[in-house]
Parts: structure tokens; C-alpha cells; sequence
């Protein structure tokens, strides 16, 4: 008896065939398709995609990060092997912001114009804060190419990377960046800033990963560290963390297609607590990395 409504990407899930979207609706669930094909296998908007991961349960709980739902995210793909992501399940008052950028995408797909006081009701709102949570400071972001003047999550990275005093650490799978990041990173590196990268050891995309490597190779010369995820696995967290006090993790890779193509959702977290349990994981991942 849930309400229950799906949204996918038209490019990400261009293996979802309409009889597959048939039987999922024959469940009573609702499903949608983001910017999808006018035929099989031809996309005219295959350069926006919405990479964007979202959970809302309730109006409580959320989950946002790298998972989308899929095999290889189970680590049952041989190509990749297993899956490294980062994902994070929050509560409070920042659920409501995953919410509200559902359902924009989903009204935009869909055309639905659903009845925002069933979600974001008095009784809602007294269901998401039923349960005292710890004061963390969160800030849900999302960009896209339908805001070209605000890249807003991309700024987000640049004042953090500013901002830092001690460390910089940054897992992507994708890192190729313009000019205004690397020499924002380049800058951090000659103000003396431990600045330490961590990508792939194996392509997902063979061109991609050889940019990759090139632009986080250019900042060695600068004093940048970089690491090599274990082989026997695919790294795909996106995440970014600061001086033990400020740390993003979503969807945006460190990628100038995340900033200017792609709808994409961060969430910025500032808390010492959390920041030192990312850096604590990112620290661990480099004993499973080759250092370059």
C-alpha cells in the first residue's frame, strides 16, 4: 500500500525496455523517464543526464551519494569487480531539501503537479524531527545545465578548497577539471596544503581515465599526492574533505561534464565528527592504492 515513484535517467537506464517499465507499473508504482530516447538507442540530449541519486522515505529518512541501483553497484560485474562507492542515509530537516529536488525532477519529467501538503504538511514535518538528531550542519546542493550562471556545486569545492589550512583529500572517478580548479588546487599546494587525490586503477571509460590520470599527474609537480584505488576494484565515491571540519559527499565528480552537463546533488556536511570519519576512510582506502 506505498506510494511509490521511480525516476531514471533516459541515458543512465537505456536498457530499461518498456516492458520492463510495464511490469514495474503493473505493481502500482509510479515511473518516469528523464530527458529519454525519441527512438531506441538515439538520444538528442544525451550529454544531459540526471546523475542525480535520491532516496526520500517518509519524509524521514534520505539517502543520497554514488549508488545508483544496478549489478555492478553489488560488485556483481567481473569487469569492475568490487565496488567502492560512499553513500550516506540522513534524517532531520535536510530530508526535506532531497524531497523538494524530487519532486521539481519529477514534476519537470512528468508534468504531475502533485499536493505539496501531503509531503511537507504540518504532520510531515513533526514526523521528521520526532526523534532528536545531532546538530549537523547540512547544506543539500544541487546544479545542472538548467542553471548555466550558478555552477553551485562547483563553487562549493573552490570555497572549500580556499578555505583549507591543513588538507585537502579527493576521491573521484573522474577528475578532469578547467582552469579556475586547478589553479585553485595548484594554489592550495604552494601555500603548503596536503593535497591528496585518489581516482580509479582500472577505466570504466578508457578516454576518460587517461584524462583523468593527466590532469591529477600535472598537480604532482606542484607537491599533489596520487593515489591508485586497488585493481581489484572500481572507485566511484565522490567525495571531498577539509581540515577535519567540512566535507561533501553525492554525486558530482570532479569532472568539468559534473559542473556544466550533468543534474547532480552533494550534500555539504559541516561537522568535525563527520569530517574526521571521511578522512578516516579516505585514509584507510590508501592502504588498498598505489601510490604514483
Amino acid at each position: 500500500g506505498l506510494e511509490i515513484r521511480l525516476l531514471i535517467d533516459g541515458m543512465g537506464s537505456k536498457a530499461i525496455t518498456k516492458n520492463i517499465i510495464k511490469e514495474i507499473e503493473s505493481y502500482g508504482i509510479k515511473m518516469a523517464v528523464f530527458f529519454p530516447g525519441i527512438l531506441p538507442h538515439i538520444n538528442t540530449r544525451i550529454n544531459y543526464r540526471n546523475h542525480r541519486k535520491i532516496v526520500v522515505i517518509d519524509g524521514k529518512v534520505g539517502f543520497i551519494g554514488g549508488n545508483n541501483i544496478g549489478d555492478e553497484y553489488l560488485g556483481k560485474d567481473p569487469k569492475f569487480g568490487y565496488w567502492r562507492d560512499t553513500h550516506l542515509k540522513i534524517t532531520g530537516d535536510s530530508v526535506k531539501d532531497l524531497n523538494i529536488r524530487f519532486i521539481l525532477d519529477w514534476r519537470y519529467t512528468t508534468k504531475e503537479d502533485l499536493v505539496l501538503d501531503k509531503y511537507f504538511g504540518n504532520e510531515t514535518l513533526r514526523l521528521s524531527n520526532s526523534k532528536a538528531c545531532k546538530d549537523i550542519g547540512i547544506q543539500i546542493v544541487s546544479s545542472g545545465p538548467d542553471s548555466t550562471e550558478l555552477d553551485e556545486i562547483k563553487y562549493g569545492y573552490i570555497k572549500m578548497i580556499q578555505k583549507a589550512k591543513k588538507y585537502i583529500y579527493i576521491q573521484t572517478p573522474y577528475f578532469i577539471l578547467d582552469k579556475t580548479l586547478t589553479d585553485t588546487l595548484k594554489i592550495a599546494c604552494f601555500s603548503g596544503v596536503d593535497v591528496r587525490i585518489m581516482i580509479p586503477s582500472k577505466p570504466d571509460h578508457p578516454f576518460v581515465y587517461w584524462a583523468s590520470s593527466s590532469y591529477a599527474g600535472e598537480l604532482l609537480k606542484y607537491g599533489a599526492k596520487l593515489y591508485n584505488y586497488d585493481h581489484n576494484a572500481f572507485l566511484h565515491a565522490k567525495t571531498i574533505v577539509v581540515d577535519d571540519c567540512v566535507c561533501s559527499i553525492g554525486t558530482a565528480n570532479m569532472d568539468i561534464r559534473s559542473f556544466e552537463l550533468n543534474f547532480e546533488i552533494n550534500a555539504f556536511m559541516y561537522s568535525s565528527e563527520v569530517a574526521k570519519k571521511q578522512r578516516a576512510i579516505f585514509e584507510n582506502d590508501i592502504l588498498k592504492s598505489k601510490y604514483m
